[in-house]
């Protein structure tokens, strides 16, 4: 009963009846990822970031299955396309493991440059091929000032950067898995419920990435309870609410949008390095900012000129 009632809150709270509406559903969802480097940073040192990944997609799997009970219950699990379901939770296991794997080998700045920049312009790509026909000219500009901005958050003034070739392929597959799953996502959320697909697509990935977070990072070791607090935070609400969040929006808007308005990640991810670390970003930091502000702004008036999605 309780958890019935739940799930009909959330599905209120959820449903986005315009563009408008879910546009600032991605947002907020993009918001919730851009604490995840903060809280991370925050933790006691003790699990490995691959157990790290693949714990948060379990606590997101759980989350997901008490919203998703009552549809369970009246066998909404039966509407889902299943292959296009292993399709998602191949991509998101990918993406969690590659960017862990690309981050660490080419470094934080330039991973996450080129895993998040590269998202937005492979979901186009992907979004062209699958639909037969190009975003509007308009969202490009919007994307491409999106992602040289936050390139240039990332980057914070240095010069130059080097990575080996191996690291830059894992960022730009963890940037391909992203899109991915954001485009199949979206042709699943129109068969069920959010919280259902989502269950079926993280609990495949948690499956996936589980044997492979012990064949990466050893076998997991005791920690101490700040950290679960973190796995905890990071499952519950930067995983399990945000993609909540972001799969209920992609019903009104295309995939290649909810993919670019992602961008707002590292905004939120860029005030809190300053306001809780104390980072002092760079002038060539701040200038990105605006790119990526700019470039959503541009995005989102594509979106809201468009034909609906």
């Amino acid at each position: 009963m309780a958890s019935s009632s739940l799930s009909s809150s959330a599905a209120a709270v959820l449903s986005a009846s315009s563009p408008a509406r879910a546009i600032g559903m991605v947002l907020l969802a993009a918001m919730l990822w851009g604490t995840t480097g903060t809280a991370q940073s925050l933790a006691p040192a003790g699990l490995s970031p691959y157990w790290v990944g693949a714990l948060r997609l379990v606590f997101a799997s759980a989350f997901f299955a008490v919203l998703a009970w009552p549809g369970l219950r009246a066998g909404q699990i039966r509407q889902l396309h299943w292959p296009a379901a292993l399709a998602g939770a191949v991509c998101v296991a990918a993406y969690n493991l590659s960017f862990f794997a690309g981050v660490r080998s080419a470094g934080v700045a330039l991973g996450t440059a080129l895993a998040i920049g590269s998202g937005p312009i492979w979901a186009g790509l992907l979004q062209t091929v699958w639909q037969r026909r190009l975003p509007p000219p308009l969202w490009w500009l919007g994307t491409l000032l999106g992602v040289a901005g936050g390139a240039a958050m990332a980057l914070d003034g240095r010069a130059s950067v080097s990575a080996p070739p191996a690291g830059i392929a894992l960022c730009l597959l963890a940037g391909l898995s992203y899109a991915g799953y954001a485009l199949v996502n979206k042709r699943l959320v129109a068969q069920a419920g959010a919280a259902t697909v989502n269950l079926a697509v993280f609990g495949g990935a948690a499956v996936l990435s589980l044997p492979a977070a012990l064949a990466l990072g050893g076998p997991l070791a005791a920690a101490q309870a700040g950290t679960w607090a973190v796995v905890a935070y990071l499952g519950l609400v930067a995983t399990g609410l945000a993609y909540l969040l972001f799969s209920s929006a992609l019903r009104h808007i295309s995939g290649a949008t909810g993919v670019t308005l992602a961008l707002a990640e590292p905004v939120t991810a860029f005030a809190l390095a300053i306001a809780v670390v104390g980072e002092r970003p760079s002038a060539m930091a701040f200038a990105g900012l605006g790119g990526v502000l700019a470039g959503l702004l541009i995005v989102v008036a594509a979106e809201l000129r468009g034909p609906r999605s």
